[in-house]
């Protein structure tokens, strides 16, 4: 890996695995993870929590939490995992102010293959059908120059090692 340091962001949508992929590759590159889902407002917790999407309004300063996030541990030279849905390419610039360098692997899965996840996971406070296909339909999909991608279905063994050759050769 060029940068020793990395900044690395874990996006999909619900159900994509961002938490566990996230976990795996942070421990396997001696970095820190962190989910962003534990970092919304107590607002936009409660309004995911009665099924009603957020909007752009509502992510901004979760975003800007996130990107200084990433701005504290480039500055003291430590690598960085968050687990994020990111959705826009906005969202993904945003969080780019805190890390110019940001490496993004972007966990990618049909609905049916999603909505089977979240189903065998069992309650998730954020997730449910009806909020799937908000994300699906908000999802500014990232191309191979964004973003390193990758099918959910692949072994998550295989997702962080394939992602850590990615690094190794970008």
């Amino acid at each position: 890996m060029k940068n020793t340091s990395p900044c690395i962001l874990v996006m999909g949508v619900s159900g994509s695995g961002k938490s566990h992929i996230g976990r795996d590759l942070a421990s396997a590159i001696g970095a820190e993870f962190i989910d962003a889902d534990d970092h919304h407002s107590p607002t936009s917790i409660a309004k995911m929590s009665r099924g009603e999407p957020l909007n752009d309004a509502d992510r901004e300063g979760w975003l800007e939490t996130l990107a200084n996030f990433y701005r504290r541990y480039r500055e003291a030279g430590k690598p960085l995992v968050i687990g994020c849905s990111a959705l826009k390419h906005r969202y993904r610039d945003s969080l780019r102010e805190g890390a110019p360098d940001l490496e993004i692997l972007y966990l990618h899965g049909t609905r049916e293959v999603l909505l089977e996840r979240l189903n065998s996971r069992g309650a998730h406070f954020f997730a449910g059908e009806h909020m799937l296909d908000n994300q699906l339909s908000t999802l500014e999909m990232p191309d191979e120059t964004e973003a390193f991608r990758i099918d959910i279905r692949t072994d998550p063994a295989m997702i962080v090692s394939r992602f850590i050759e990615h690094l190794k050769r970008h």
